[in-house]
């Protein structure tokens, strides 16, 4: 007997970010209809791309870390990652400039790094003291397997069964964490060198976060990063969402671009549907929202539902950034794919993002130098040079439109210098940026953060909205303002997470008609 599938079936998903594709991704595999809302016209967010004058540049991510994350997605169709993405593996991971002119690769094989580090900073022992920090990181990541990652957590007794508390075992596993340690604090207490502490605070930057505020329960991404690599696909990181839009579409996701939601419906403490910008109003049975968490909350839900989210927990935006998009008729021989190019004082630089919030005078620039992985990205002999500056989150008195000229200056200086590159200006032929203004209006983001919300609180800083909302059934977030956090993998976990929660909560029937369930693309329910 074949099964009707009704409107009312369907599964929302607002926003086709990579969050917001892995659940839709991941619900099409398990059999369920999934209609997918995007307000642009392109899918995949931040991950878009930026073509001039013979160069090409990915706008947001540049990298890809953690790929198990993403070859789980494609596993849930029975597909392989690699029969969508060619990724080539960067090492070293990243080339370090230092203000007093040193330079030092980051290299993924631990032993190799350690005779770097020998050479580098010779009778400090950081050859060793990075080994001993990488054990403690593995340790940190293993916890973070066994009781943080693909669950929906959304706090600390979420995370830990309070019954074995008491646990010699459990114990351990909270000593390991450090609670109330920083980042930065954990990361100087395995090295006395401050150029090595520096490049060893930034295994964390991917989520947005000063290492003076962020818990030390993230030192466990060394381990990830140097586990599973640094990657870059070929033709950019916005071949994720392509490939992910390619798989959403073979399992018959219903995608419509240029359509934003203005609301979440709901009627007796449920999910009910959504309404667009074109009017319509959408019966769903259940909705993940790709949106910002918090303004999903202010935004798209009625007052009491999101003043009490608000009230439960204050969330503070990560950081934002300027972008330079640089077109360089002539590339850098000494520059590698990926770089960093380091303040003069990293505790100067956090305090003025973090606390002042005003861009620092002296910053850290990160550099994406593609044509190291792939020429094709800048006309023969020059370099699409991709250069990122973090700032504070938008603040009442930001003008960017001011504000850019004199810190596109800043930016270029510290090029010139501690980045080793005093004629770039001549080398330039091709310009664009970004500004956090630009980040806020383009991404519909939380004040113009690049990560979501910031991961400071030496306790319960890495702790994001959970997956699964505790105040409306039938809603699930997903994204970098919810559990487990922001940076490519982790939003692409999110999404993950917040599909699995659903499904696991049966808010959804089988949709699927059993006649024709041999033919589709996507797997069979089992019904219970």
């Amino acid at each position: 007997m074949s099964m009707k599938t009704s409107s009312q079936d369907r599964i929302g998903v607002i926003g086709a970010g990579l969050a917001g594709l892995a659940s839709a991704c991941t619900l099409a595999a398990r059999g369920y209809k999934v209609v997918l809302f995007e307000r642009n016209k392109w899918l995949g967010g931040k991950a878009a791309q930026l073509e001039g004058a013979g160069f090409r540049f990915d706008m947001g991510p540049t990298i890809v870390t953690i790929p198990s994350v993403l070859r789980r997605i494609f596993a849930e169709a029975d597909r392989k990652m690699e029969d969508y993405l060619d990724m080539v593996r960067l090492d070293p991971q990243w080339r370090c400039f230092f203000q007093d002119g040193s330079v030092l690769n980051l290299m993924q094989n631990p032993e190799q790094m350690t005779g770097e580090l020998e050479r580098f900073a010779p009778g400090t022992n950081s050859g060793q003291r990075y080994l001993d920090f990488l054990k403690w990181s593995e340790r940190l990541n293993d916890i973070s397997q066994r009781f943080f990652f693909y669950k929906p957590i959304g706090g600390l007794r979420d995370m830990f069964d309070f019954k074995t508390a008491f646990d010699p075992s459990v114990l351990g596993d909270v000593l390991s964490m450090r609670m109330g340690r920083s980042v930065a604090g954990s990361v100087r207490s395995f090295t006395p060198d401050a150029r090595v502490a520096q490049m060893m605070d930034h295994f964390t930057q991917y989520v947005g976060s000063s290492p003076y505020g962020s818990p030390a329960i993230l030192c466990g991404i060394a381990h990830m990063q140097t586990d599973e690599g640094i990657w870059y696909p070929m033709g950019g990181t916005r071949a994720v969402p392509v490939a992910l839009e390619k798989l959403a579409r073979e399992l018959g996701v219903e995608i419509h671009t240029n359509t934003f939601i203005t609301k979440i419906l709901t009627e007796a403490g449920n999910v009910t549907g959504v309404r667009t910008n074109h009017g319509q109003e959408i019966p769903l049975r259940a909705v993940v929202s790709n949106s910002d968490a918090v303004r999903t909350h202010r935004e798209l839900l009625n007052g009491d539902i999101g003043r009490k989210f608000e009230r439960r927990r204050k969330y503070e935006a990560a950081c934002s950034g300027v972008v330079l998009y640089l077109g360089l008729k002539k590339r850098y021989d000494h520059l590698a794919h990926h770089d960093f190019v380091f303040s003069r004082d990293p505790h100067e630089e956090f305090d003025w993002i973090y606390k002042k919030g005003e861009p620092a005078p002296d910053p850290t620039c990160y550099l994406a130098a593609t044509t190291c992985s792939e020429p094709g990205t800048a006309p023969a002999g020059g370099e699409a040079l991709y250069v990122l500056v973090h700032t504070p989150y938008l603040r009442p008195h930001h003008d960017w439109k001011k504000m850019l000229p004199a810190y596109r200056k800043t930016i270029i200086e510290k090029l010139k210098t501690t980045g080793q590159m005093p004629d770039i200006e001549e080398r330039i032929v091709f310009e664009r940026t970004l500004t956090p203004q630009d980040i806020h209006d383009r991404y519909h983001v939380l004040d113009g953060a690049i990560y979501g919300l910031a991961s400071h609180g030496k306790f319960l800083g890495a702790f994001k909205p959970g997956n699964r909302s505790p105040d409306l059934r039938g809603l699930y977030l997903a994204g970098g303002a919810a559990h487990p956090g922001p940076g490519m993998p982790m939003v692409l976990m999110s999404g993950w997470i917040a599909a699995d929660t659903l499904d696991k909560d049966r808010v959804a029937e089988p949709t699927l008609d059993r006649a024709t369930a041999a033919e589709s693309p996507q797997r069979e329910l089992v019904e219970v």
